[in-house]
């Protein structure tokens, strides 16, 4: 038997994620969900989940999820981790105020989150830490006592995280015919998100231009980079591109955008391109969608070759990732000396997301943060 590793004070970790539709019926209420507060019409949100509807109307992030839990769960128990992993979702089924409702019911009063998105910014990690605070604030509600929620620090640049990806752009590059190889362009892809938000992702020293977000996804582009040249001897030219934009026309969003990023590199004779989504943890829809069905037919139309790379998804290196991440949060909040794991230039990232911290445009309650209601 493996030695036990120690996740004291912890009792629980909840793996939160962005939740989809399960079938067709669910697709316009799940938006709704996702949408809610901003007045978008029914018959738009029925033109949105068109996407959903070429893939059977269900989105492949629950069934990642899933694979993930199973990962996760495996690497605990070989490693003698004895910690119960949940799932909730924010958008849908299992609703992340319905599993803390059973977790509680449980017995669990620490519980870690380990958030289905990788770096700063207000979608990937406040609006997670609001959605906490308002199960929270249910449970409170029925008079229940609640748990002491911590959040994992953002893991872009863990090894874990990383090498997977690394892996993914090298099997991509293989996969091009010969002739073109070694010219190809890597096109390290995330999901746009207007630049005021990103002006003001991570704490409020980094903000900036492009933030935390852009710089963090920089630094892992460039690991990448760096990696496949020392593994192949070839250095391929690469730019962080965008993709998934959905906000007004009129509002400045991050750009350029994947598919005019294909054009302006076939206009400039590149042979070749390997799309890497270093922004995704796993292949949901925005994926499938925007990079395999979009861009891929763009690539295409251009006559330009294009492999997509694999995400990390519920690769083995990643939920050993997740129980080193949890043994170090431990060990810190224990009051003891623990090593943070992380690549390039930037570091570990905080443990506690501090005041000021990917801020909202309209103020809410978040949990697990220097400003939580719930310390």
């Amino acid at each position: 038997m493996p030695d036990a590793l120690d996740a004291r004070p912890y009792d629980a970790l909840l793996l939160l994620s962005f939740g989809g539709p399960e079938g067709p019926d669910d697709v316009v209420p799940f938006l709704e969900n996702v949408t809610r507060g901003r007045g978008i019409p029914k018959e738009r949100l029925k033109e949105v989940g068109q996407h959903y509807f070429l893939f059977g109307g269900v989105s492949p992030i629950n069934s990642h999820n899933r694979a993930l839990l199973d990962a996760i769960r495996k690497d605990f128990a070989d490693h003698g981790l004895d910690l119960p992993v949940y799932w909730g979702n924010r958008n849908w089924a299992p609703y992340v105020t319905d599993t803390l409702h059973d977790m509680v019911a449980d017995g669990h009063r620490r519980i870690l989150v380990l958030a289905t998105s990788a770096y700063a910014s207000y979608s990937g990690c406040r609006q997670y830490r609001e959605d906490l605070a308002g199960a929270l604030a249910a449970l409170e509600g029925e008079g229940l006592e609640l748990p002491r929620i911590d959040k994992l620090r953002h893991y872009f640049n863990h090894p874990g995280f990383v090498e997977p990806m690394i892996e993914g752009v090298l099997k991509s590059l293989a996969d091009l015919p010969e002739d073109v190889r070694d010219g190809a362009h890597i096109a390290f892809s995330t999901h746009s998100i207007p630049t005021s938000a990103a002006d003001t992702s991570g704490p409020a020293e980094e903000h900036g231009d492009g933030g935390a977000y852009v710089r963090q996804h920089l630094d892992v582009a460039r690991l990448i980079a760096e990696a496949v040249r020392e593994r192949t001897g070839v250095d391929h030219p690469w730019q962080l591109v965008y993709q998934s934009r959905s906000g007004a026309p009129q509002i400045p969003w991050l750009e350029p955008d994947i598919c005019d990023h294909l054009e302006v590199l076939h206009g400039a004779g590149v042979p070749a391109v390997v799309m890497a989504p270093i922004g995704f943890v796993s292949d949901h829809m925005e994926v499938l969608y925007d990079l395999d069905t979009e861009a891929t037919a763009k690539a295409q139309e251009l006559g330009l070759p294009v492999r997509r790379s694999a995400t990390v998804g519920a690769d083995p290196r990643f939920a050993a990732a997740v129980r080193d991440l949890i043994v170090e949060r431990a060990t810190a909040e224990r009051g003891q000396q623990a090593t943070p794991c992380a690549l390039g230039a930037l570091g570990p990232s905080h443990n506690v997301c501090p005041v000021g911290c990917c801020p909202a445009r309209a103020p809410r309650p978040a949990a697990a943060g220097a400003d939580s209601p719930y310390a």
